[in-house]
């Protein structure tokens, strides 16, 4: 089976949410700190900080659990993110050649 990963993304002033699910959580997240799709919620809203991810070995699993997280009130989300991430740091850093940013 393929690896998938729940991701939430937010933007420098962390007022912005974005749940997604992917099955390369590096390339994905290099698309949405590159902007490709412009008219995208996070290209619109600046969502370039990858501040949570959760790994899934059955994609309708990681399915599942994107719809579950985009139901939940902020609150909520704000809890699950800062059980694994703290400080809000973005986990990507060093995942990238700064040129690959550019």
């Amino acid at each position: 089976m393929h690896q998938s990963w729940v991701y939430i993304m937010t933007n420098a002033h962390h007022n912005v949410l974005y749940v997604g699910v992917t099955s390369d959580i590096e390339q994905r997240v290099l698309q949405h700190k590159k902007h490709i799709h412009q008219s995208a919620f996070t290209a619109k809203y600046r969502c370039h900080k990858l501040i949570w991810f959760e790994e899934f070995d059955d994609i309708e699993v990681a399915i599942a659990q994107e719809k579950r997280i985009k139901r939940w009130r902020r609150p909520w989300k704000d809890v699950l993110i800062r059980k694994l991430n703290p400080e809000l740091k973005d986990l990507s850093d060093g995942w990238y050649d700064p040129m690959e940013l550019e």
